[in-house]
């Protein structure tokens, strides 16, 4: 008789933990906000409690579907035509915020960037584990990888989104090194690439604004280094238990975003370094189970999409606290799973899925839960 397969319960419960902080930190982050702004205060968290929802149900069905499902070529390049068209359809759609990121359907916002990650994960797993063992050879593994991320990436520059474009390249870059691409690669693409970075980073006058803010925000308190001082502020007044829950200062309309890209700063002012731990602790429990289920996978494919997902998560959460903390400049990077966003929430839970499947068969493989 077969075994039932295990899925992970350490991911599962690290993954809902953050469920269940995303709906009360989200509506204490934007409950006046959203009254101030719409007469509605209830209005960002019932949306994230129908995403959260949707998502829920979608990780469900997507944990029992094998993982092998999604190795066809056919669905993986079909995929890939319908993000392109997504990314390029996006660029004429209404702009917020100076930039065209979103499609907005029924007063909910869709962002075709946070699909092109996903596919472009797959797209990678499937090539490096029918080529890795040429991975060091150019024309043959890395130029596909090469092309399909300069096409995905060129196109959500042009929203502009140079966060999650620099997201995209950094989960592949890991991905490919994985797959044992030689070290004088990377320091040639490194080299390669560092001079263009700088030439996109130039070359908007915001970004360079971001900069220098990031270096000395105390040289323009009250414009562009405004956004790190109100988060370190609010970091720091949070103390060890926080204000509590619905107490923050900073959110009433000193951090801009407080909901979505700064949530972890008012985390850190609610319930204090306590608190802040814990959700760092959820994320490196995902870390350790997605990183545990990518070395036990039992094929090429199941470990490198298990790595790929796990950094799709992870490096964002890093950069997201990173920049709350005043550790890199300020990006418009969401904390996954926690800041308000559907798209965001949507994608990453139904990786969690993918995930949480790829952990059955590594269960079964090993025979350990």
């Amino acid at each position: 008789m077969a075994r039932k397969l295990q899925s992970d319960k350490w991911l599962f419960m690290a993954t809902f933990a953050l469920i269940c902080v995303s709906v009360v930190m989200v509506y204490s982050a934007s409950a006046l906000m959203a009254f101030e702004r719409f007469q509605q205060p209830y209005l960002f968290v019932t949306k994230q409690i129908l995403w959260a929802g949707l998502g829920l149900a979608l990780l469900s069905l997507v944990m029992r579907v094998d993982y092998r499902t999604y190795r066809n070529e056919t669905l993986i390049w079909t995929m890939l035509a319908v993000v392109a068209v997504l990314l390029v359809a996006v660029l004429f759609s209404r702009p917020i915020n100076g930039t065209r990121r979103w499609f907005g359907i029924a007063g909910f916002g869709i962002q075709p960037s946070e699909l092109a990650k996903l596919v472009v994960i797959l797209f990678t797993a499937m090539v490096l584990e029918r080529r890795m063992h040429r991975v060091n050879e150019v024309s043959y593994s890395l130029l596909p990888i090469g092309i399909i991320l300069g096409v995905s990436c060129g196109l959500i520059l042009l929203q502009p989104d140079f966060g999650t474009a620099l997201s995209i390249i950094a989960i592949a870059g890991v991905m490919v090194f994985a797959a044992g691409l030689s070290y004088r690669y990377l320091l040639g693409t490194a080299l390669v690439l560092a001079p263009i970075l700088y030439v996109v980073l130039m070359s908007a006058d915001y970004r360079r604004r971001r900069l220098f803010a990031f270096m000395d925000p105390w040289a323009d308190p009250l414009g562009d280094g405004f956004q790190i001082i109100q988060s370190l502020i609010a970091v720091g007044t949070g103390g060890v238990f926080g204000r509590g829950l619905m107490e923050g200062v900073q959110k009433l309309f000193y951090l801009p975003e407080p909901h979505t890209d700064f949530i972890y700063a008012v985390i850190s002012e609610e319930l204090g370094l306590v608190g802040a731990s814990l959700i760092l602790v959820c994320f490196a429990i995902i870390a350790w189970r997605g990183l545990r289920t990518a070395t036990r996978a039992p094929d090429g494919f199941g470990a490198f999409l298990a790595l790929g997902l796990t950094m799709m998560i992870v490096a964002q959460a890093f950069v997201n606290m990173s920049v709350v903390l005043g550790l890199l400049p300020t990006k418009g990077i969401t904390l996954p799973l926690v800041s308000a966003g559907g798209s965001s929430l949507l994608i990453n839970l139904l990786g969690i899925g993918v995930l949480l499947n790829i952990s059955q068969h590594a269960s079964a493989e090993s025979g350990a839960a």
